[in-house]
Order: structure tokens, then sequence, then C-alpha cells
């Protein structure tokens, strides 16, 4: 029937899978070769700011400076680079493009629960899920290390970063397939992964995450004024009002957002009206590009805050052909961003869609709805390599949704040799970040580029 693919013979793509082995031995994923060309990580910073804003280039340079582990945090591109020297099967997912351990977390559903997943989708394409998790895995080795974990125990993080994603790919492949689909329950998380040690972390930041709704971040930092409404209050350098023009321009491409969403939802964003707009810095990675929050209130003054963040075209990009990938033609940056999010995660903002603001492309989606993270690099020794295996799970549910279980399971396999490789890449990398990172510090404590150290 059209629209729908002929049923695979049973067991044919793990056949398929294992028969990749012998064109990309799973321990080829060991290897690191960076090479006499690569930029060096100054420049390569300094190329990763082109066309954000310049008056918030020494924060972010600040920010990257700070750790090894936020070097990394704002340094895809430059990852991407190294990694399209390394080994790829040719097994293609919708990935996240930036899947470091921080960017996974908390969120609320149309409900009002709580669900956990990768939550940072700027970067995601079509590519290889080894990129992913490598980049995972070297997240994990930098975070322990920055906990102050034996190099053991950084070692360790990355294995079962790998050994939980083959595990949770072995899994989802035995399973049929809409079950597979929705496999792993949040509620069931923490028994998969086997990250009982996570438990009492894990209940401190949803308890802390319930509260993190647009009523509190709006009783701090709006105020009313004369006219009876409601503006922003300004919070520099984070939080700044923005001049009339520029503020009309966000709130008339709403009509365009609006556009974007399922029908059904217009209704509830009609008992909403537009108050104010004010400019706010992000995280790490995308600070200096273009992002605002937008202040709707209901007819009893309730708030609703929307974010509207610049979606710039993947850092990933420049990179896939040279692993046999192909570029792709992107309608729009923000629909790029929103439809990737939508293919990964289980469960995803009922108000996510994208617009465009004076020609350039934005994504949309609901600020402080119930967000909630661990920061991997606080976490006792006892902990990472729990929040490594349910990291390592997530990832693999996310990509089962777009690549097939069953090729995916069949070239991970089931003993520790792909789990191995991985870890030896991750710290291997993780040496490299390092480097790169002092090289960074030098750099601005040089004057040789502007960074707001100890940001």
């Amino acid at each position: 029937m059209r629209g729908f693919a002929r049923r695979p013979a049973e067991g044919s793509s793990k056949a398929e899978g294992k028969a990749l082995r012998e064109r990309v031995p799973r321990g080829a994923h060991a290897s690191l070769e960076t090479g006499g060309d690569r930029p060096d990580a100054v420049r390569a910073v300094e190329e990763s700011g082109r066309g954000r804003l310049p008056e918030l280039t020494p924060l972010r340079v600040g920010r990257m400076a700070a750790t090894p582990f936020a070097f990394l945090r704002g340094s895809a591109g430059l990852m991407a680079y190294d990694l399209a020297r390394t080994p790829v099967t040719g097994i293609g997912a919708q990935i996240c493009g930036d899947a470091h351990a921080g960017n996974f977390g908390l969120y609320g559903d149309a409900r009002g629960g709580l669900v956990i997943d990768l939550n940072d989708f700027d970067e995601t394409v079509h590519g290889p899920w080894e990129w992913d998790l490598k980049r995972l895995a070297t997240s994990l080795v930098l975070a322990a290390r920055e906990a102050g974990a034996d190099e053991d125990t950084c070692r360790k993080a990355a294995h079962f970063t790998a050994g939980s994603y083959r595990r949770t790919m072995r899994l989802l492949a035995k399973l049929p397939a809409l079950d597979a689909w929705n496999a792993i329950a949040d509620e069931e998380l923490v028994s998969h992964a086997d990250a009982r040690d996570l438990l009492g972390t894990l209940e401190r930041v949803s308890e802390k995450a319930r509260g993190n709704t647009s009523g509190r971040f709006a009783a701090k930092s709006t105020e009313r004024v004369e006219d009876g409404g409601w503006r922003f209050v300004d919070a520099p350098p984070v939080l700044r009002r923005v001049g009339d023009g520029e503020a009309t321009a966000v709130a008339l491409a709403l009509e365009e957002y609006l556009g974007t969403l399922s029908p059904d939802r217009l209704p509830l964003l009609a008992r909403y009206a537009v108050h104010d707009v004010a400019f706010r810095v992000v995280g790490t990675g995308s600070v200096g590009t273009r992002s605002y929050v937008v202040l709707l209130l209901d007819h009893r003054d309730e708030p609703l805050v929307l974010q509207v963040k610049e979606a710039r075209a993947s850092v990933l990009v420049p990179y896939l052909d040279a692993v046999g990938f192909p570029v792709p033609e992107v309608e729009h940056e923000g629909r790029r961003v929103v439809l990737g999010q939508k293919r990964m995660q289980v469960v995803s903002d009922n108000l996510l869609g994208w617009t465009t603001v004076e020609g350039r492309p934005f994504q949309v989606r609901q600020f402080r709805n119930r967000k909630g993270s661990v920061d991997p690099a606080a976490l006792a020794a006892d902990q990472i390599d729990d929040y490594a295996r349910m990291t390592g799970a997530l990832l693999a549910r996310a990509h089962a949704h777009s690549a097939d279980p069953w090729l995916l399971s069949g070239y991970c396999g089931k003993n520790e040799e792909l789990d191995e490789a991985i870890a030896d890449f991750s710290v291997a990398y993780a040496d490299r970040t390092e480097a790169d990172h002092a090289e960074l510090v030098s750099a601005v404590r040089a004057g040789r580029i502007a960074g707001e150290l100890g940001v």
C-alpha cells in the first residue's frame, strides 16, 4: 500500500547490521585522528560566533572558558569537524547534533505531568547515529572529571553510556513496532537504566521543575504599568527591554507561528493577548543568537510566556557530505528544529512551532514549561554511572524513532566491543577538549579574543 514499507524478511535488518561490522568493525570507533589541518580552538570559537550579536560575544567566550565541559557545550561545530574524520556505519537517524549530558532534562506535558528526554535540538539533522553517542559519552567523561571523579570512574561513565544505548536498542528491536515506539515510559526509566542511586536527585529536580512555570517567571520578571498592563523589568545582562519597533516585529511574527500549530491549539491561544516582549540571553551554545520572551495574559491576567528563539543552520551540515549523508534542503531553520524535535521525543511541547522575524528564522516554544535538569558535573561519583546509563537509554529511544532498531541492534551486538571503543574515543576526545579549553583560556588572558572570565 502507498505510504507503507514492504515488511522485511524476519531478521533481515539484524543480519544487515551484523554484516556492517565487516566494513566498519565496532572497535574502529575508538579511532580519533584530528589531523594537521584542524582549526585551532580560538579560530573555531571565532568562526562559530559569526552572525551572532557582537556585544554578546565576550559573554559567550567567557562561559565556554569556564571549564572543559562548558567548552564542549559551545563547540558542537568543532567536534563535528573531528567526528567527520572518524568511521561511520552509514546508518542514519534523526540525531540531536548536540547530545551532551547537559541537554537532557525534565519538562511538562500537556496535562502538567513531567517527562524526561533530550531537550535541545538546535543542531538536529539526519546524520550518523555514532556522532550523538560519541558526543554524549565524551561529555560524561568531562562532567565526571569536573565533579572530581577518578579517571577509572570517568572512563566507566562513557562505557556505561554506550552499553546502555546498545542494550536499550536490543530491547526495542525485540518489541512490536508500536510498543517499541512508546517504550521505556518515564516511570520505568530508572529501573531500566539501573539508576537507583540517582532517585533522590531526580526527585529534587522534579520538585523544583514543577514550580518552574510561566507564572513564577512572570512574577519575578514583570511589573504593572500605569495603564493596568504588565511589562518586563530590565535585568541585565540576561533580560532587557527592547524598542517598540523590535517588539512589534516579534509580536506580529506570532501570526505566522499560529499557522504552524495544530488547529486545535488555536482556540487556546486566542484567549491570550500579547502584553510585552523582551530580549533574553540563552544558554552557552546559543549565546549571541537572538532570543525573545513574549508575555501573554488571559482574561484573569494569568501569564503564558513564549520563547521566540533564532534558529541558525545546523553546524553539522558542512560535514555530512564527507561521510556520505546528503546535505538537507532546509525550507526554514525553525521548522527543521521543530520537526527534528518531534521526531526524537516521545512527548513534545504542544505549543511548539516556528516563525520569521525580519527575515530571520525562529522557533517558538513555551518558556519555563516546568523545565528542570540535572547538572552532571555536580553529581557524586556513585551517581555518574547512573546518569550515564539513563541518558544512553534515552538517546537510544530517540534514535529508534527514525532508525531501524533491528539494524542498529544487529550492528551494536551483544558483547561490549562497541562500549570499549566508545570509551576509548571519549577519553581521548576529552583530553583533546581540555587542550582546546586551555588554549581558549590562554587566548582570553592574552587579549587575543575578548571574553568575560568568571561569568
